[in-house]
């Protein structure tokens, strides 16, 4: 159901905000959109003029608009066209009533985060989708209503019936015979629906009065089988030759149609189109009646973020609409469980936020979470599959952990991350140092954002080993940020956030660029070939570009394919394995080499295993570090070095440290090895120089003492 945003139109006079916003928005992944920014309503009004836009974003504080003028202004620029705007914390009411002029929802600066700016943009533009197939449903309805006649009846100045059409005669059973004459009273029965006074008859019967009289807009028709339809209705006054009156029109038509469709628009506006369930608008009042009540009787409301946990790959791999009714089939057991005073709400995507009234006690919440992630879980069979998930709850609790139904919503979204962190399929309670984990996180991602165009991020390079020539036989190409306040930041800190934020396809093709240039700059340096080996991540892997990009960059560099080594985890590849075997024919096809990172920590099935063109396996450091220890490890990293001979695969074992793992590696004919025994990972110029006079130690296949070959440092990768 989601709509690619093609245009965004970014009306904002604040550089500095405007600026985030754009790097919050491209650096997501969405790269293939053009955005526009205008600084003034009147720009953004010409703008508009004379440019299609898929969206909105909007500023209420304007230099020559502000508050509710702007949206006003702007909707009537393009009417059609979704809006979100942006206020400051002190006018959330203001954006609040914009939300009632027509703006599909609102964004505080200062708590926009990217993750919340792409789903409140998403949601917007499929909220507005409904809103354009309601309107064109109604215009075909009010379309095929002009072309059936209305009921028309005539009266003389005492309110005596003188003509009723066909219509008229089906809508009330009185056959004209029988209705000219008649007091129009009796030969149309309509009441006012909230009086239920017979509104003809107080009008005295008497055409002036109907004439001058107004009419209530909530009428209905009683039928001759005491049936009761809605009816819109308008009457006129009629006048001889002298201007003189003579008696009035009365015109009645069947509204059920029309008001089906304005309670329908009226039902969108506050609920989810995909679930039928309470948006975030209607949600968020919910929450503050609430709050309400719980401040006036001494309870407690708690708040349920859950996310799914897996639904993406259903998604991706049987598509958008088995996707949809997954998540419908979601709604309806999540309602079922909740107790009828409860509200469930689906705020886009694969998530949903419960809200709990009226709670004694937090371990309520907690027997209601474990119930919901029970029903989550049993299989839901979807156009004869059998679909599993699972869920991550969130909670917070009013009025510990929040006052207000904005900052209810954030800490229960915390906490639901943090329940995935601990494993997914559990439920977690907020607590403040979450937010302290938060901010760190979010200040790593916005710090992530500036890196590539500040050049924070380099590359250096671990050399693999041949153990029969103790040759360096190629390089592995490791990522390092430098941050100008954070000094060396881990990988295992921020490779996560990028994966989170969408920033690891730009940072992984900056890398596939960056060793491949390097890799072409040291051909021919040292005795023999080195291959250069990058990391792949299962987010790289799946895009839809992947196998273009790579080699485009090999074109572009000029690097030979045969020095490229792509590394994936063995889980990567399981993950849609049918799809994966294709992708890997046409890299090895090219000349480009694969290997199994991590071999033997994932899942994968030997079957699999023997179909999939690669060609060497790596056994993880976690098997390599029990070699001097003698455990279960041991047989492990034969049976895998076994195994790949009978596959016809190269082995190598990462993290060596020791000369007892390298004999050891040896001895079980092992064919290449990396590790700090060897060799830290370098920066470029150092591991050229690496390259020139190669490591100082004899040749392994003659010599495997304890004082073979020179440890060089002490630690892991």
């Amino acid at each position: 159901m989601t709509q690619r945003i093609k245009t965004l139109l970014l009306v904002e006079d604040n550089a500095g905000d405007a600026r985030l916003l754009r790097e919050m928005f491209n650096e997501f992944g969405n790269t293939a959109t053009e955005l526009n920014r205008v600084e003034c309503m009147r720009d953004a009004e010409a703008y508009l003029a004379a440019n299609a836009v898929d969206i909105i974003l909007l500023d209420l504080g304007l230099v020559d608009t502000q508050g509710l003028a702007a949206v006003q202004r702007v909707h009537a620029a393009a009417p059609r066209v979704p809006l979100v705007v942006l206020t400051g914390l002190d006018d959330e009411s203001v954006a609040a009533q914009a939300m009632q002029e027509g703006a599909e929802d609102y964004l505080i600066k200062g708590q926009i985060e990217s993750r919340g700016l792409m789903r409140s943009l998403r949601y917007a533009i499929e909220r507005k989708l409904l809103e354009e197939a309601l309107f064109a449903e109604k215009e075909r309805a009010l379309a095929t209503l002009n072309c059936i006649s209305d009921a028309i009846a005539c009266t003389d100045m005492s309110g005596n019936v003188t003509f009723v059409n066909l219509t008229a005669e089906s809508m009330t059973g009185w056959p004209s015979a029988k209705a000219i004459g008649a007091r129009v009273s009796d030969v149309f029965r309509i009441l006012d629906d909230t009086t239920r006074n017979n509104v003809l008859q107080t009008t005295g019967y008497n055409s002036a009065a109907l004439g001058t009289t107004q009419l209530p807009s909530n009428c209905i028709l009683i039928k001759p089988d005491g049936s009761e339809i809605p009816i819109d209705h308008s009457v006129a006054l009629t006048h001889n030759s002298q201007g003189r009156q003579t008696g009035a029109v009365i015109v009645l038509r069947d509204a059920t149609s029309t008001r089906a469709m304005t309670d329908a628009i009226t039902h969108s506006a506050q609920h989810d189109f995909l679930t039928g369930l309470p948006n975030r608008m209607l949600l968020n009042d919910r929450i503050n009646q609430a709050i309400a009540f719980a401040m006036r009787h001494n309870v407690q409301v708690a708040l349920l973020f859950l996310d799914l946990d897996g639904f993406k790959h259903i998604n991706d791999s049987l598509g958008h609409a088995i996707g949809d009714k997954l998540l419908q089939s979601i709604a309806q057991r999540l309602e079922a469980t909740v107790r009828a005073s409860d509200t469930v709400s689906r705020q886009g995507g694969d998530e949903f936020v419960i809200l709990l009234g009226e709670m004694k006690q937090p371990q309520d919440a907690v027997v209601m979470a474990r119930r919901l992630l029970a029903t989550v879980e049993r299989a839901h069979n979807i156009n004869s599959h059998d679909l599993q998930v699972t869920a991550s709850i969130g909670v917070s609790v009013y009025p510990d952990d929040a006052r207000d139904a904005e900052t209810l919503i954030k800490n229960a979204d915390t906490a639901m991350y943090q329940a995935k962190e601990n494993g997914r399929q559990s439920c977690q309670f907020f607590k403040p140092s979450m937010n302290i984990r938060a901010v760190e996180r979010q200040s790593i991602e916005e710090d992530l954002r500036r890196a590539m165009s500040r050049q924070e991020f380099s590359l250096h390079y671990q050399p693999k080993i041949s153990l029969r020539t103790g040759e360096i036989t190629g390089a592995e190409a490791l990522l390092r940020w430098t941050h100008p306040k954070r000094g060396m930041v881990p990988p295992s800190h921020f490779i996560p956030v990028a994966e989170d934020c969408g920033l690891i396809g730009t940072i992984g093709a900056w890398v596939l660029r960056e060793a491949c240039t390097q890799a072409r700059a040291w051909a021919g340096i040292g005795p023999g070939a080195a291959t250069m080996a990058i990391n792949v991540s299962a987010i790289e892997f799946r895009g839809e570009n992947f196998l273009t990009n790579v080699l485009h960059v090999l074109d572009e560099t000029g690097l030979d394919p045969r020095f490229l080594e792509l590394e994936m985890t063995e889980t990567v590849l399981m993950k849609q394995a049918e799809a994966t075997t294709p992708i890997l024919r046409h890299l090895r096809e090219h000349g480009v080499r694969v290997t199994i990172d991590d071999f033997g920590t994932g899942f994968s099935s030997l079957s699999y295993l023997s179909r999939f063109p690669v060609d060497s396996l790596k056994i993880d450091q976690s098997f390599v570090r029990q070699i001097g220890l003698g455990g279960e490890e041991t047989h492990i990293v034969s049976a895998v070095i076994g195994m790949a001979r009978n596959l016809r695969l190269r082995v190598v074992a990462e993290g060596v440290e020791t000369a007892e793992e390298l004999a050891f590696l040896h001895d079980q004919n092992c064919d290449e090895a990396q590790g700090f025994y060897f060799s830290h990972a370098l920066p470029s110029s150092a591991f050229a120089t690496l390259l020139k006079t190669g490591l100082t130690a004899p040749d392994v296949c003659v010599s495997l003492s304890k004082t073979a070959w020179p440890k060089q440092g002490h630690g892991r990768r």
